[in-house]
Parts: C-alpha cells; sequence; structure tokens
C-alpha cells in the first residue's frame, strides 16, 4: 500500500498543473525520477533522455506558479475533506489501472466503495446554464434511489455542480 505524505501530494499536484504535463506525460516523468519532487529538482540533461518529453515540457517545469496553485488546490481538498488515490496505491481502481491514461491521482468524497458496479461520470461545459443546472439536478436525483458512485472530472460548470448535488 503506498500512501502519499503531504508532500508526495504537493508536488504530484504542482506537477500536474504544469503546462503540456497531462496524465501520461506525468507517469513519465515520475517513473523516471521516482517521485514529483526529483521531478522539479532533475536536470535538465536527465529530463531529455525520457520518450515524449520535449523542451517545451522541460522549459514548462520551470514555472513555479504551479507551487501556488497546488497550495490553492491542498487547501481545498483540506476543506472539502477530499480522499486522495494515487495511480500506484493498491486500492487504486484495477479497471482504471490498465488504461495507459488512467488519471495520476483520483479524488474522492465520502466514502464510496469504487468496486461499485453503478458508477456514472457526469461532465460537461465549464460555463454552466440554468438549463444544464436544472437538468443536473433531476438526473441525480432521479438515479440517487439506485445509489450510483458519481464520478466527475471536478472541473468548474457541470462537473462541480453534479458534486454538490450528489
Amino acid at each position: 500500500i503506498h500512501a502519499m505524505t503531504q508532500s508526495e501530494l504537493y508536488h504530484t499536484l504542482a506537477l500536474m498543473q504544469v503546462e503540456g504535463v497531462g496524465d501520461v506525460i506525468a507517469k513519465k516523468l515520475l517513473q523516471h525520477c521516482g517521485n514529483a519532487e526529483e521531478v522539479f529538482t532533475s536536470k535538465k540533461s536527465q529530463l531529455q533522455k525520457i520518450d515524449g518529453i520535449g523542451s517545451v515540457v522541460i522549459k514548462n517545469l520551470q514555472d513555479k506558479s504551479v507551487f501556488e496553485k497546488a497550495n490553492r488546490e491542498l487547501t481545498f481538498i483540506e476543506q472539502e475533506n477530499l480522499f486522495i488515490t494515487f495511480y500506484q496505491d493498491e486500492n487504486y481502481p484495477n479497471r482504471l489501472k490498465n488504461c495507459p491514461d488512467c488519471p495520476v491521482l483520483l479524488f474522492q468524497a465520502g466514502n464510496i466503495d469504487l468496486k461499485n458496479q453503478r458508477i456514472i461520470s457526469i461532465v460537461g461545459t465549464r460555463q454552466i446554464t440554468t438549463y444544464g443546472m436544472e437538468f443536473t439536478k433531476n438526473l441525480i436525483e432521479e438515479i440517487s434511489p439506485l445509489n450510483p458512485i458519481i464520478v466527475s472530472g471536478f472541473a468548474y460548470g457541470v462537473d462541480i455542480y453534479a458534486h454538490q448535488m450528489a
């Protein structure tokens, strides 16, 4: 079982804020460097050896604003009492582990059994309309007797609204 320390989470959150770094690139960097903090302290020559890591990503890793964003995310995680699962954790869902582009981090609110067969993803525009709010609210009310797990990208708009309604 892998349990992330606060420092590992902080640096991983910062890594995920780097422009051009998605889940696939992040996993390549983590695998090569060992952890997210090492990604930020590795020499450019070491990073250039990683297949698929170009000069733009290497340059973007120098952007220190990602650490401010990581601090804001940590504050939000603590305020919302979210549970974080790292893709290398034993309890990371097996159905996701086999996907090359699986999320590096999963954010969980509440007590969720990820082996539950009733899972629905709710994602949508960041600029939610009144109609979108009403539709999302009605959908969640109608499916709630089935006790599904509601998965969202947790982005602003439909994703956050779905989380608030659940």
